[in-house]
């Protein structure tokens, strides 16, 4: 497995390579080591240094994120086509965000706490809907679904009445990394860590909700508790990435996946793992964005997007076979 490992730094560390060097002014391996090491000025310095580092830096916690939030999530569900925008808590995220930066510009700098919160409280109100004796995955996908239809409908009806307002909610429902500081690496980072070491905590439960309910709850374990334990560091995750980045979905859906099928359904593996390729996945992704047209960016939510629809058709129509799977 280590081997596995050692391969996901390489390819991540090719990539991040790429990234550096391609674009609207294109560097040269030899250029990006000397300015990287030796020079603190210079244009190539402003590029590598103030632009395309921090995007690329930027790339990589969120990816982890999202990619482990949505490993997460599918314990929780014990379905493999969950993920933290179809069940809604990227919305619940955005909502909260979108609220703070039409309505209330002056608290921008509480835009990270305001989209956890959000997320948060909407992973409550699913639970809450979805509770009758327990807490059933099916359910919560359902009320997921119908609580991220409503919100969405109410993020568009905030957008039509802010519309002379829209230029940075439109890059940021559209999920974008441009912009990217090495302030918002800082906090990012943070959290980013944070949630992930509580991930790690998670690796026991989420490997027990897969025994199925009856089995865990022999094992002595609270089923329910454990879900919204996971949940919580999930929905964490899954906010701190809408903040800085906006709304990117699908990733949190096909990298798991992707892992599962390599490695199995291990959580011990299975989070390191779809940490290291989410990061590749949205480094790829966004450096395609911004260089498959020139002079123009394609955000990196649309990529995804493209990419991730055709995939999680694939999933549904295999989801009998990927179903039985998730259950071993």
């Amino acid at each position: 497995m280590s081997a596995l490992y050692i391969l996901l730094l390489c390819i991540l560390a090719l990539f991040a390579g790429i990234a550096l060097s391609i674009g609207s002014a294109g560097y040269s391996v030899r250029q990006i080591v000397q300015t990287l090491l030796y020079e603190s000025g210079g244009p190539a310095h402003v590029v590598l240094w103030n632009l395309r580092l921090p995007r690329i830096c930027l790339a990589l916690v969120t990816g982890a994120s999202l990619s482990v939030s949505g490993a997460l999530l599918q314990a929780v569900m014990r379905n493999p086509l969950a993920d933290p925008g179809i069940i809604g808590v990227s919305a619940g995220a955005a909502t909260a965000a979108t609220s703070v930066l039409l309505l209330f510009p002056a608290m921008l700098p509480l835009v990270p706490l305001m989209a956890f919160a959000g997320a948060l409280l909407t992973c409550v109100l699913i639970y809450l809907l979805a509770w009758r004796e327990g807490v059933d995955p099916v359910r919560i996908i359902l009320s997921g679904v119908a609580v991220n239809t409503v919100l969405g409908a109410y993020n568009a009806l905030l957008q039509m009445l802010h519309s002379d307002n829209l230029s940075g909610v439109l890059a940021f429902m559209n999920g974008s990394l441009s912009g990217a500081t090495w302030d918002k690496v800082y906090i990012i980072t943070g959290y980013t860590i944070a949630g992930l070491a509580l991930s790690f905590c998670c690796i026991k439960s989420a490997n027990i909700l897969q025994l199925g309910d009856e089995m865990a709850t022999g094992l002595g374990v609270n089923v329910s508790c454990v879900r919204v334990y996971l949940s919580a560091v999930a929905a964490f995750l899954a906010a701190t990435t809408v903040a800085v980045a906006g709304m990117i979905g699908f990733l949190g859906l096909v990298v798991p996946h992707i892992c599962r099928m390599i490695i199995g359904s291990d959580y011990k593996h299975l989070i390191p793992a779809s940490a290291l390729t989410g990061s590749i996945f949205l480094l790829a992704a966004d450096t395609l964005g911004r260089t498959l047209i020139s002079g123009m960016e394609i955000p990196v939510g649309i990529v995804m997007a493209a990419t991730g629809g055709p995939f999680f058709l694939y999933m549904l129509r295999k989801k009998g076979k990927i179903s039985g799977g998730q259950g071993q």
